[in-house]
């Protein structure tokens, strides 16, 4: 299984499963769609939107591993 990082970009995580745009806009990043998003690493984009990135990677990996149960 793959594991997401903080020092991953957004379109690398979007590249592991599509579906984690949602659990990335479900903690408060709308800005997937975004061209300049696809370059940021989770780390930045959530000090950029006043998230913090621990919670949100926490979220990330739990959906992930729910998805192979």
């Amino acid at each position: 299984m793959v594991k997401i990082t903080k020092d991953m970009t957004i379109g690398e995580i979007l590249n592991v499963d599509y579906d984690l745009a949602s659990v990335l806009m479900g903690g408060g990043m709308y800005c997937v769609g975004c061209p300049s998003s696809q370059a940021e690493t989770l780390e930045e984009a959530a000090m950029v939107h006043g998230i913090d990135a621990e919670l949100l990677l926490a979220r990330l990996n739990t959906y992930l591993e729910s998805k192979e149960a």
